[in-house]
């Protein structure tokens, strides 16, 4: 698996993900549409064209769950064992249909798992960023993460 073990993390290490991802309208109305937000802002042309948007804005739980499914690959994949939770979550700036999004992840702490011994806590600060370079959602979560096995 691509992931990283709890012992390969270090505080303060950068990952600048190689994916980035195009939000498109499918994705946002389709996302909006299964979770039953009807917000008119991500699903009605003619009311978000007279918002102060000018057009749909992206749901930001899709933006949120593209933002962190983008650094799975680098960190995660395999090697987690559960999302313990997300705070600080904030969407400084709207995502809009047709904006590419990429991602960097800042370790900001590590920790033994008081019961689990063979899994640790990684916090993570995940920022994404849009092709004007502004910051579009940021959130710091916290990982439960195996630990290397006994035997490797």
């Amino acid at each position: 698996m691509a992931g990283l073990y709890y012992e390969e993390f270090t505080v303060g290490r950068v990952f600048n993900h190689a994916w980035t991802r195009t939000v498109t309208e499918m994705d946002n109305v389709l996302y909006s549409s299964l979770t039953m937000n009807v917000q008119p802002l991500h699903l009605d042309e003619e009311f978000a064209s007279k918002t102060e948007f000018g057009q749909r804005i992206v749901n930001s739980l899709f933006t949120l769950g593209l933002m962190i499914g983008i650094t799975v690959n680098d960190t995660t994949l395999g090697t987690t064992v559960a999302n313990l939770g997300m705070t600080d979550v904030k969407f400084p700036k709207p995502v809009f249909h047709g904006d590419t999004l990429r991602v960097k992840t800042t370790v900001v702490s590590l920790r033994e798992s008081k019961s689990r011994p063979d899994a640790g806590i990684v916090e993570f600060n995940h920022v994404a960023i849009n092709q004007r370079g502004e910051t579009v959602a940021q959130c710091t979560r916290q990982a439960l993460m195996r630990k290397k096995p006994k035997d490797s």
